[in-house]
């Protein structure tokens, strides 16, 4: 199932958010600011706004509901409200918002979220890859119901000091894009890469095959053979959707997994690049060190210190 192969995936994925900024505004209004975030998600809670950013054409018409999620953008502008005159100027804020901004308003009153996103580096390896410059979710999407709930259990968790919050903000950003995640499969044709692998029904045997046996000696030959087609046909295939030839994905996929044990746990680096099909422990670290620029020893370190500042920041 697609689902199973997307929840291994994103098992890698280790996320933070911070509610960066959040308004209801009555007539005219607009709000700018330049934004350094890989992911910024965008919601509008109540009555309806207009998104403008670089990569699109032309503004985002927003409703109530909807959430739009900037991938590398320099800048944004929201603009909403009726009747005449000058837009009132409306401040990014420097830090959370309380909780109470959302609550009530009338049908006039337009009320917007922002929420950036911080992920470690896998995540942004994984998800930056595959998600367009502008993803735009409407409230009629079917993952649209649990995305709003979604978004309400974050907003809680991040203006409450309530025991396990910083745990709570993690798991519900997680959960929040996964829903992203299913409704851009459902919405939109996926371009090449790891999440149209995941859709594709006569390339699901060779995929289970290499996430839970990482370590065998797989060849073109083999993997053809457990899709039942002919090696010049499954390795075209295998491009074509993926994006990368069969053994650069499976390279891949066992840097995903040394990157999450180094991070996770304090497996030695020679039996773990065993595990992952390397012939010696130099192997290993000469292919982690092309992949991530860093040798396995340096990134565990650097990893822990960073997740240990934003637990504490």
């Amino acid at each position: 199932m697609i689902d199973d192969l997307l929840s291994e995936v994103f098992d890698f994925v280790e996320t933070q958010s911070l509610i960066s900024d959040a308004f209801s505004a009555r007539g005219p209004w607009v709000t700018r600011s330049a934004t350094s975030d890989p992911l910024k998600l965008i919601a509008v809670v109540n009555g309806g706004a207009r998104l403008t950013t670089d990569g699109i054409d032309r503004p985002l018409q927003m409703q109530a509901g909807d959430v739009a999620v900037l991938n590398n953008r320099s800048w944004l502008k929201i603009q909403g409200g009726n009747g005449d005159g000058i837009p009132r100027e409306i401040p990014s804020p420097p830090g959370p918002i309380a909780v109470r901004l959302f609550e009530g308003g009338s049908d006039d009153t337009d009320v917007v979220l922002g929420s950036r996103l911080r992920l470690n580096p896998v995540g942004q390896e994984l998800l930056l890859q595959v998600l367009p410059p502008v993803g735009y979710l409407r409230a009629s999407a079917a993952a649209a119901t649990q995305l709003r709930c979604s978004l309400t259990r974050l907003m809680e968790e991040t203006n409450t000091n309530r025991i396990g919050s910083a745990f709570a903000v993690r798991r519900q950003t997680q959960l929040m894009l996964l829903d992203i995640l299913r409704a851009y499969i459902e919405q939109i044709h996926l371009p090449a890469g790891w999440l149209r692998l995941l859709t594709d029904d006569r390339l699901r045997p060779v995929l289970s095959l290499m996430h839970t046996r990482p370590g065998e000696r797989w060849t073109v030959d083999k993997l053809a053979r457990a899709a039942a087609m002919s090696r010049t046909s499954f390795a075209n295939h295998f491009r074509s959707v993926a994006g990368v030839p069969p053994l650069t994905y499976l390279n891949t996929w066992r840097m995903l997994l040394a990157q999450r044990s180094l991070s996770d746990s304090d497996a030695a680096v020679g039996p773990l690049g065993a595990r992952l099909g390397y012939a010696s422990e130099s192997a290993f670290s000469a292919a982690f060190k092309r992949h991530t620029g860093e040798s396995p020893s340096h990134y565990r370190r650097g990893q822990r210190r960073a997740w240990q500042f934003a637990d504490s920041s």
